[in-house]
């Protein structure tokens, strides 16, 4: 039987702290035992990606408790953080690091230079890697997330059922959403914010107060992490996905989303495009706008409201976009086959 370790940071199904990076660990570490694999998980204890010392010596011990030669997969929140923890191991063990984001600094750049292969989770984030280090093209492969099949959204009349899936932070453009919403004048528009809200809870107060003095607090809602039937209630009630995110590898609430024939109006960063795809007659399932321009966000969002035709098209494309979609097996199949290889 195959065998494989997997380093996970500790809290990993925890529903206060959901993540995609999270949710892909959960999916293929079942993925790779229902296609024979045997592995061994390890959670790590500590605040990643900011360990202190106690978290380092509990990554290295960990390590250092993998027999000889074994195969190791290791979330690259942990990874990329303690390259003196990985680069004493290169010789001894076979060690992949699953980058969910690249964090763009000398230490990643260490830790992913003493992997037998580096597995990113888009085309654009192989793309940036190899633009921005030093790494062999033959150790960088590509396994894309994989989402689940689930019914249809029916969306409603006036299309101003918005959703946006994400923690409440600057990264993830909350306020640009909430600015851009602010000076959209159709009376048909609520807003749900899905994500955690205690990352960044002065943000978070401030995005209340922003709300609040822009005359929109009545018309958006801030429910925390939603998990489960609660988040699948979310989907179900939307007419179309909103994401105004600063940076995003991939984009894996666009793909939830369309799996749900929900439309996407997203800003046009890292791997979303890739993710938003296109419907089988080429149209895209959705509009993108360049980030960080809230006037800009809120002209695609009249445009959606105040055009039938535009929001039947749109959806049409995405019913079409949601028949092409990979799920999990397909990302664990392919995993496994990266695992293989450096496993000989």
């Amino acid at each position: 039987m195959r065998e494989v370790h997997i380093l996970v940071p500790d809290g990993i199904d925890d529903p206060r702290r959901p993540s995609g990076g999270n949710v892909y660990d959960r999916r293929v570490c079942g993925g790779l035992v229902a296609l024979g694999w045997s592995v061994h998980e390890h959670a790590v204890a500590g605040q990643w990606p900011r360990p202190d010392a106690a978290a380092r010596l509990a990554a290295g011990a960990t390590l250092a408790r993998v027999p000889d030669g074994e195969t190791v997969l290791v979330d690259g929140l942990l990874a990329s953080v303690v390259p003196e923890v990985l680069e004493p191991e290169a010789d001894r063990l076979r060690l992949v690091v699953l980058l969910h984001m690249p964090r763009d600094e000398a230490r990643e750049v260490a830790a992913l230079s003493a992997a037998s292969a580096i597995v990113a989770t888009s085309d654009w984030t192989r793309r940036w890697l190899l633009d921005h280090y030093a790494l062999p093209q033959d150790r960088v492969y590509v396994v894309r997330p994989g989402v689940d099949v689930a019914d249809l959204a029916s969306g409603s009349l006036s299309g101003g059922r918005l959703l946006c899936v994400g923690a409440i932070t600057p990264a993830k453009g909350s306020d640009l959403l909430l600015e851009a919403l602010a000076t959209v004048d159709d009376p048909a528009w609520r807003c749900v914010f899905v994500g955690s809200l205690n990352l960044d809870v002065e943000f978070v107060d401030g995005l209340r107060r922003q709300a609040k003095d822009r005359g929109v607090a009545d018309r958006v809602c801030f429910t925390g992490p939603l998990t489960g039937p609660e988040l699948e209630r979310a989907y179900a009630e939307a007419d179309a996905l909103v994401l105004a995110s600063q940076a995003e590898t991939y984009g894996m609430v666009v793909t939830e989303a369309l799996a749900r024939g929900l439309p996407v109006v997203a800003t046009n960063v890292g791997g979303v495009s890739e993710a938003l795809g296109h419907a089988s007659d080429g149209s895209r399932p959705g509009l993108l706008v360049t980030p960080g321009d809230p006037q800009a966000l809120a002209q695609v969002l009249r445009r959606w409201l105040g055009d039938r035709r535009e929001r039947t098209r749109l959806r049409a494309a995405a019913r079409s976009r949601r028949l092409t979609l990979s799920d999990w097996v397909q990302t664990s199949r392919e995993l496994s086959v990266v695992l293989s290889e450096v496993a000989g």
